[in-house]
């Protein structure tokens, strides 16, 4: 992505406005996150339905650090060079999740394309000491392509987390745009493997907006019910900066229902279609 090219935010549409969040649930959270300085993505990356997933008890937590190896379009995270793996991370998170209570954790990463094992064993150990520490709170590891390696991919699948999600993020031709070191079918390869070894729950996303048409997107959905998805989100496409890729379209609310029904058709298990929807929406009811 050039640094160059500086693409001012579009104003948005009525739809798109968020509620500040509110409850007791989450004002207690809030207050644990501050005492503890927990990190936690759903503060970091000020996720609009943050009070309503922490107030069904989830919470999603970012491991190997705030710096990724790759620069995607459409992402707020730095990219540069990562700091040391942090080998105490995973109890570090256990315990996050112990002193918030949390009943349904999803867990993501940046893409550390810089070490030999892509940060899968710090995975791997993040998983066995969250169900060590918190034996009832249930999984979702939201994983990076890995470079398709399916010998590292299968440490993740060992330690069997009750929903494994890739996200596609975009349609097929958008894909060198949008994520630059990621590939279209690599990502489909991912999910399909995953299934195939005996994840019980795969689950996939996708952001709209960006200038893929709706044959475009009807398209991806089919490919992940090909490659037997269980579960999908659809959301809408925010610029995070001015360097970002910039907002091509506002999908209608009309648009998103349409998108869900042609996904229920399709036969996914759980199908997450609107404006303000994230990877971990609602992610405590994907696990059934």
């Amino acid at each position: 992505m050039s640094t160059e090219n500086v693409f001012p935010p579009q104003p948005k549409p009525k739809w798109l406005r968020v509620k500040l969040p509110t409850g007791q649930k989450y004002t207690e959270l809030r207050g644990l996150v501050d005492k503890y300085k927990l990190n936690t993505i759903c503060t970091s990356g000020s996720c609009p339905n943050m009070g309503e997933c922490w107030g069904e008890g989830t919470a999603t937590f970012m491991i190997l650090g705030n710096i990724c190896t790759r620069s995607c379009g459409f992402c707020g995270v730095k990219t540069g060079r990562p700091e040391d793996i942090d080998w105490e991370e995973p109890e570090k998170v256990a315990r996050s999740i112990k002193i918030m209570n949390i009943k349904h954790a999803v867990i993501t990463s940046v893409d550390r394309d810089d070490i030999k094992d892509m940060g899968s064993i710090i995975w791997a150990e993040t998983v066995k000491a969250i169900r060590r520490m918190n034996p009832t709170t249930t999984l979702e590891t939201l994983i990076p392509d890995f470079q398709g390696n399916f010998k590292i991919i299968d440490r993740i699948v060992k330690v069997a987390p009750e929903v494994v999600s890739h996200n596609m993020e975009t349609v097929k031709r958008l894909t060198r745009e949008v994520r630059i070191q990621a590939k279209y079918e690599r990502s489909l390869e991912v999910l399909r493997y995953l299934k195939e070894q005996g994840i019980k729950r795969t689950k996939s996303g996708i952001m709209l907006g960006l200038g893929e048409t709706e044959k475009e997107v009807i398209e991806t959905l089919h490919d992940l019910a090909a490659a037997k998805v269980d579960i999908v989100t659809i959301g809408q496409y925010l610029q995070p900066s001015k360097k970002h890729l910039p907002v091509k379209e506002f999908i209608t609310p009309e648009q998103f229902e349409k998108y869900e029904k042609i996904g229920k058709d399709l036969g996914f298990r759980h199908v997450e279609s609107g404006a303000l929807v994230r990877s971990s929406y609602h992610a405590e009811k994907h696990i059934h």
